[in-house]
């Protein structure tokens, strides 16, 4: 599948916080949907717990707070020693439904391949090597048929 027929999804594809993550790419390309996330910062609650269990004390309210904990915690890792990853997944059209934004979703939560990484320039470089890797794979599939 050539690059200008990859279709550009604006919502993190994977990872059950997705919606926590401030960094997120979904793109479908060719039969599989790669999605990249990261920046994980969890919710104001969770993050009491967490500095909480971590003896770490947080100074202010709202925004205030907030940045305290970003100042002494930061993003939360995704997974061992990783703040962003990339998951590649078959891919299944959306029936229409309305309210829907995208046409692809993952067919099956498993993944065919993953990267991790640990700055957004790297994630976004990692984003588009398997986006490029998965776009040939099909390419290669569909030429075997």
């Amino acid at each position: 599948m050539t690059r200008d027929k990859w279709v550009w999804m604006p919502h993190a594809a994977h990872f059950i916080c997705g919606n926590d993550c401030r960094f997120h790419l979904a793109t479908y390309v060719g039969g599989y949907v790669v999605s990249t996330v990261g920046e994980y910062l969890p919710d104001s609650q969770v993050r009491e717990i967490l500095a909480q269990s971590r003896r770490i004390t947080l100074n202010g309210k709202g925004d205030e707070r907030l940045a305290d904990y970003m100042k002494k915690v930061g993003y939360e890792d995704l997974g061992y020693q990783r703040k962003y990853e990339t998951m590649v997944f078959k891919a299944e059209r959306m029936t229409a439904k309305g309210d829907q934004c995208c046409p692809w979703r993952m067919k099956t939560p498993d993944d065919v391949d993953m990267e991790g990484y640990n700055t957004p320039e790297a994630a976004t470089a990692g984003h588009m090597k398997l986006c490029e890797k998965w776009s040939k794979k099909q390419s290669q599939h569909k030429e075997m048929e």
